[in-house]
């Protein structure tokens, strides 16, 4: 039997203006229970303005907000209980320790002293931290001090977890703890609001994915249906014997774009088997020989700067 699926995070019309600036431009949008779903825009294009009238840190000029059915505006006591945040900014005080910050944050939350002991013990062994419970937090590293936020903001067991910007800064291998983190975390139930302009987390990470730019919303889909929607970006990507030429392979029918990618050519088209069909042609009357050749669905980032580029 199908589970039914509900909206956790229900966003109508939510508009924000800053003087004349419209940072959020009417933008409306749902989250499903139990998923991971990406806001993903350049720097400026409205993603911590949203995220920060979701969590009932400002307030919207017009529209409406609802976090697990409560309205973020009317009952924003009930919305925050149901939350986590992992804000842009780190909000640990960096002159007390790891643990006094979780025991402060789970008595903000109103957590009995005991459970949230219980909790922050719990959460400092998962996360990696608790042989360094009693330092001070400001002689961590940035993946560390990342880490630790996320303790902080799960120290109240939210239902939904947000996140903004969570792996910016960090080194390689403190982005990829914090990204098996996430997911272990949406495997044990989280539902996960996580804005990133990294297109290569956005598709690690997410089930469906928003695109935001100046305030508006351009696209909203999973990333396998995005990529299948913009047929256009598909690629031949090829390798011959001796130097292409290019002018000669640009007039191919149906290609849109040529570039070179090291000793390898490839052609953007929306007929990728017809492309190929021309270059074996090619081949014989240039007397070169293939040696790899493959079709390239486009990648989210294709689609990110294509859809940003469309709204300038």
């Amino acid at each position: 039997m199908n589970s039914i699926s509900r909206s956790v995070i229900e966003v109508d019309n939510l508009t924000k203006y800053y003087g004349e600036l419209r940072a959020v431009d009417h933008i409306s949008f749902k989250v499903e229970e139990g998923k991971i779903f990406g806001f993903l825009g350049p720097n400026g294009a409205g993603k911590t303005t949203t995220v920060r009238m979701l969590t009932g840190v400002i307030k919207p000029d017009e529209g409406t907000a609802r976090i697990m059915g409560y309205d973020i505006l009317k009952e924003p006591i009930k919305a925050k209980e149901v939350m986590g945040i992992v804000p842009e900014a780190s909000n640990a005080y960096v002159d007390l320790s790891a643990w006094s910050n979780l025991m402060l944050m789970g008595e903000l939350y109103g957590i009995p002293k005991k459970e949230r002991e219980r909790k922050a013990e719990e959460l400092l062994q998962k996360f990696g931290l608790q042989e360094r419970k009693n330092e001070k937090v400001k002689n961590f590293s940035r993946g560390m001090k990342q880490r630790l936020l996320i303790c902080m903001a799960l120290i109240n067991s939210p239902q939904i977890l947000f996140l903004d910007e969570p792996t910016t800064a960090l080194d390689v291998q403190s982005a990829r703890i914090i990204r098996d983190m996430l997911l272990d975390l949406n495997r044990g139930g989280a539902t996960i609001f996580l804005t990133t302009h990294n297109m290569e987390e956005a598709n690690l990470l997410c089930d469906e994915v928003a695109i935001i730019n100046q305030g508006k919303i351009a696209a909203i889909d999973s990333p396998e249906r995005l990529r299948t929607k913009i047929g256009r970006l598909n690629a031949v990507e090829v390798s011959f014997t001796s130097s292409p030429n290019m002018e000669k392979l640009a007039e191919i029918p149906s290609v849109r774009e040529v570039k070179k990618i090291g000793n390898k050519v490839r052609l953007y088209t929306s007929s990728p088997g017809q492309v190929i069909t021309h270059l074996a042609d090619y081949t014989k009357e240039n007397n070169v020989q293939i040696i790899t050749l493959q079709t390239l669905a486009p990648t989210l980032e294709d689609i990110f700067i294509m859809l940003i580029e469309a709204r300038k």
